[in-house]
């Protein structure tokens, strides 16, 4: 009997499987105040828990792509933001093929496809060196990136704020301050994985300035988003009783308001890549 052969996966396309599964992960978790999960569309009527899904995986190959440009390049460059940025415009015209039009995952093209680049830079390197790798690709032009008037633009202008390009540019604070030392702390309280990646999520949603909040809600939707998520975490986070009815509280706000942290989950897949490529 011939032994087992093993395909070797090649970095690129690991990388790939990683933000994907960091990708349906992000959506599966339940119960995600005003966002889509298992049990409803959330504040979203033009979403469902499959078409995420969908979504997700037509962006394998744009994130592979983004991984394997990390790679050939080697070092953070022009030329490198650059066949990033064309990689993800092709992504994003990819994703909207497979919604038919629906901005599913935008937002998560831009975080996920810097980080995949830039752990493709450092494999063996820490989240919080990534994420500042991530923050230097991003500080580069990219010429060829036409000005989108986006909601998110639109936001930032309105109310003086930053997004996520900024986010991003700061090497992702939201994440490495907040989401991952809040998923690291609820593992070590021996919560399940579920309750601590819902309390990662809290704790972006904490801190973060949405700016999907803020088109959809206005800065009512804003402090409800924050103040909502720190309530849930100081009554003891999503895996006790009282965390759980402030959770159930601060969801039923949020879609009376018609509010979804949308910024917090793409940087809640963000998280969650980090966290499992960080076992590289």
């Amino acid at each position: 009997m011939r032994p087992a052969r093993f395909e070797t996966v090649s970095l690129p396309d690991h990388l790939a499987d990683l933000a994907i599964e960091a990708l349906i992960d992000e959506a599966d978790l339940s119960p995600k105040p005003g966002l889509v999960d298992r049990r409803s569309s959330g504040a979203h009527s033009d979403m469902t828990l499959a078409l995420m899904h969908a979504s997700a995986l037509a962006l394998w190959p744009c994130l592979r792509q983004m991984a394997e440009a990390g790679q050939t390049h080697g070092q953070i460059t022009q030329p490198l933001r650059a066949a990033l940025g064309q990689i993800g415009r092709e992504g994003e015209a990819a994703m909207l093929a497979t919604t038919g039009g629906v901005n599913t995952h935008r937002g998560a093209i831009w975080a996920l496809g810097l980080l995949v680049a830039a752990q493709a830079l450092a494999p063996k390197a820490a989240p919080e060196t990534v994420a500042a790798k991530a923050g230097r690709i991003a500080l580069i032009d990219d010429p060829a990136a036409a000005a989108q008037d986006s909601h998110g633009a639109q936001v930032r202008r309105r109310y003086g704020i930053s997004g996520a390009r900024e986010q991003a540019q700061q090497g992702f604070p939201a994440v490495i301050d907040h989401g991952l030392p809040q998923l690291r702390r609820s593992r070590a309280a021996g919560v399940s994985e579920s309750h601590a990646r819902l309390d990662a999520l809290l704790a972006i949603m904490a801190a973060l300035t949405d700016t999907c909040v803020l088109w959809r809600a206005g800065p009512q939707g804003l402090h409800a988003v924050q103040q909502g998520a720190r309530a849930v975490l100081e009554t003891g986070g999503s895996a006790s009783l009282a965390g759980r009815r402030q959770l159930r509280q601060l969801d039923a706000h949020l879609l009376h308001l018609n509010a979804s942290p949308g910024g917090a989950a793409d940087l809640l897949a963000a998280c969650l890549f980090l966290d499992k490529a960080g076992s590289l």
